[in-house]
């Protein structure tokens, strides 16, 4: 054989290894066994505060609203909408969240704006404006960082990351489950762009997405 069949019959099989490689990684029908917190002894933990008085806990609320949001299955798509929250069944990844903390009674949209108002050397030299800035990853790591409980980045800690959690990499966002994977690492809730980078709105890329540079929960008193 010569050196150029050679060369091609490699070539072949390293990209028929990598197809079959994503094929199991993202194109299984069948998504990965997963695990409830007391499978660890974790106790899930509940917010002493109910923003929206509706008997549900801030914590849980927001990760019931995370789970409500991706049920609808939102479209990747990078809009501007008067008014901020998206409305005809698109979205982006910062929206998980958005809507999360929304519909439990905490408007980011307004809250990222007073911010910038009141510190807008924060914030970078952009011009202000309330229906995009709270939709802006940067934007929310320097809302986050000032208006919510600041928890580690070492997803080793399995018992410090609960479910309704906000996990921030460096151009990332989304809510952490309260499905764990076999070791107790955590599943995200979070809308990333469409395949090959994401094929549910529920996956196991807490440690593997990126570096991560922010974990926060949310507190009504920092809010």
């Amino acid at each position: 054989m010569d050196k150029k069949k050679k060369i091609m019959r490699i070539t072949i099989i390293v990209a028929a290894a990598a197809v079959l490689f994503i094929m199991i990684r993202f194109i299984s029908p069948f998504p990965p066994r997963t695990c409830g917190s007391d499978e660890f002894g974790i106790v899930p933990y509940e917010s002493a505060y109910d923003k929206d008085h509706d008997a549900i806990d801030d914590q849980t609320d927001i990760l019931r609203n995370a789970k409500a949001y991706i049920e609808t299955k939102p479209k990747y798509e990078s809009r501007y909408y008067v008014g901020g929250y998206p409305d005809d069944g698109c979205g982006v990844c910062t929206d998980v969240v958005a809507f999360a903390l929304r519909d439990a009674g905490y408007d980011l949209r307004n809250a990222v704006a007073d911010d910038r108002m009141k510190h807008p050397e924060k914030y970078g030299n952009d011009a202000p404006d309330i229906d995009i800035d709270f939709r802006r990853v940067a934007n929310l790591k320097v809302f986050f960082s000032s208006h919510a409980l600041s928890l580690t980045t070492d997803t080793d800690v399995i018992e410090a990351w609960q479910g309704g959690d906000i996990v921030i990499w460096e151009k990332h966002i989304g809510i952490i489950s309260d499905r764990r994977n076999k070791n107790g690492v955590p599943l995200v809730l979070h809308h990333a762009r469409p395949f090959p980078f994401q094929l549910r709105y529920e996956e196991d890329v807490l440690a593997s997405y990126g570096k991560i540079i922010g974990h926060y929960r949310i507190d009504e008193d920092l809010f």
